[in-house]
């Protein structure tokens, strides 16, 4: 583990308080699920908890049919970096992380459809050309936990409704399975 140097004591109520540098550096924002952990040295980890993470393989699954069917990359996030994705170089995305401008759309819980009157396209991932042709946020309990996205390939067209929906019925299936 690497030091950092900086010391907080625990309150009559039991609280810590995560120093800004670090919450900032981890992207920990109000809210957010940490689970704890307990080492036998005696340390006590706090580590983000990814509540998506938990159906990451059933997440791999949803977006390889999506692949086949509709033969568009799809890829699904969690609100940091991307957990599954089919159609592109798993090495290449999985676990990269997402860009603010996919962050700001799912804390609005806005959906995004690519089309011609677009003026600037969502580049879903951080340092990536990619271009999402649709994005639809996973909700779950009225939290917003991820999204699936349809990334666009070269020379194709503006998503089809069909498309669309089938992302969007993505996005709202793994909501719900998170809510089992």
């Amino acid at each position: 583990m690497k030091a950092t140097g900086i010391v907080r004591r625990i309150d009559d109520l039991g609280r810590v308080v995560i120093p800004k540098e670090i919450r900032r550096t981890l992207k920990i924002r109000e809210g957010d699920p940490l689970e704890i952990f307990t080492l036998p040295s005696g340390e006590v980890v706090f580590k983000k908890y990814s509540p998506i993470g938990e159906i990451s393989q059933f997440a791999s699954q949803y977006a390889e049919v999506l692949y086949k069917v509709i033969s568009l990359p799809t890829i699904i996030c969690d609100r940091d970096h991307v957990i599954a994705a089919a159609g592109v170089s798993k090495k290449d995305y999985l676990e990269k992380n997402i860009a603010p401008s996919l962050n700001t759309y799912m804390e609005n819980r806005q959906s995004f459809v690519l089309r011609s009157d677009v003026i600037s396209p969502l580049a879903p991932l951080e340092g990536s050309s990619d271009v999402a042709s649709v994005m639809y946020p996973i909700i779950s309990g009225g939290d917003v936990f991820g999204a699936v996205i349809m990334l666009k390939s070269q020379g194709t067209k503006n998503p089809s409704e069909t498309e669309s929906k089938l992302c969007q019925s993505a996005a709202v299936f793994l909501g719900k399975q998170m809510e089992e």
